[in-house]
């Protein structure tokens, strides 16, 4: 049992609380008790945190794309080495990686992770004899290390606005809508192995790695559970999309999907006044947003 003076539950601040754990789980809680002799006590206790957004791989990437010479690294030059570290990554590595990612965050405080899960094949772009084959590797990091998972299998078709193709590590990426639906029906047959409160969503990478009309496809055919998405998170991004379907990616989005509170909108970074009032007023979640002085 754990004792604590205050914990903020859904009811609010309450005072004197203690909280029976089994198996791992909350099994009751009393308010406006009194401790007792083997009570684990606390002054305060509230919900652990949230990883909103990971893509696990990268971890084992900090500190390899900076440079000393001023002007010298971008989002851009993260990228191109990201795709080589790419091409080097095996399943028994990308769960390793996976799995120490997800122990240093319940290290760090957080309880629970939001996996944007994008790297779904061989090298080159073959799909493995499974294609779940890498969210069944996240699967077995969550359920070693005991974080709390939202899985978010990526739908990324292209390479970039217009309908790209795909090219270097993107290929690793790569999914039409029909091999997306194939991947998450897989997954979610390797889902059953964890815990019950194991979520999972969808995650349409960009407005850049689809098009509107695979993007209504997707929204229509998965109509419960969370939406990620990248959104407006480098200028050239916002210059490319805005030249193609004729609107700023925020913008565009707002004016044509039912964004609402399914929706966690990542790297918003780049939006004016009226996009970022926009997207408040829709209910959403974002992930990261800068307020730019735009009209």
């Amino acid at each position: 049992m754990i004792f604590a003076n205050k914990a903020l539950l859904a009811t609010g601040w309450e005072a004197n609380v203690r909280i029976r754990i089994e198996d791992g789980r909350i099994n009751s809680i009393e308010m406006g008790v009194k401790a007792e002799a083997d009570d684990v006590l606390g002054d305060a206790l509230l919900p652990s945190i949230a990883n909103l957004h990971s893509h696990s791989f990268q971890r084992v990437m900090a500190g390899m794309t900076e440079v000393r010479a001023k002007g010298r690294d971008s989002f851009w030059t993260w990228r191109e080495l990201m795709y080589r570290f790419m091409d080097r990554l095996m399943p028994d590595q990308i769960e390793a990686f996976a799995a120490l990612t997800f122990m240093e965050m319940q290290e760090a405080g957080f309880a629970s992770v939001g996996e944007f899960h994008y790297v779904h094949h061989q090298v080159g772009g073959k799909h493995y004899d499974d294609i779940a084959e890498l969210s069944n590797r996240i699967f077995a990091a969550a359920q070693a290390t005991g974080i709390g998972l939202t899985h978010l299998p990526v739908l990324y078709t292209y390479g970039g606005a217009n309908e790209a193709l795909l090219a270097e590590g993107q290929l690793r990426f790569g999914n039409d809508l029909d091999a997306f639906n194939r991947l998450y029906e897989k997954a979610k047959i390797g889902l059953k192995q964890l815990p019950n409160d194991t979520n999972m969503g969808i995650a349409p990478h960009s407005l850049r790695a689809t098009t509107p009309e695979h993007l209504k496809e997707l929204l229509d055919a998965y109509t419960n559970g969370p939406v990620h998405m990248h959104i407006s998170e480098q200028p050239k991004e916002v210059s490319d999309v805005e030249a193609w379907l004729g609107a700023r990616p925020v913008e565009w989005l707002l004016e044509n999907v039912d964004v609402n509170k399914r929706w966690c909108l990542i790297h918003a970074t780049h939006m004016s006044r009226q996009e970022t009032l926009g997207m408040a007023a829709s209910g959403a979640v974002v992930g990261f947003v800068l307020l730019q002085n735009q009209t």
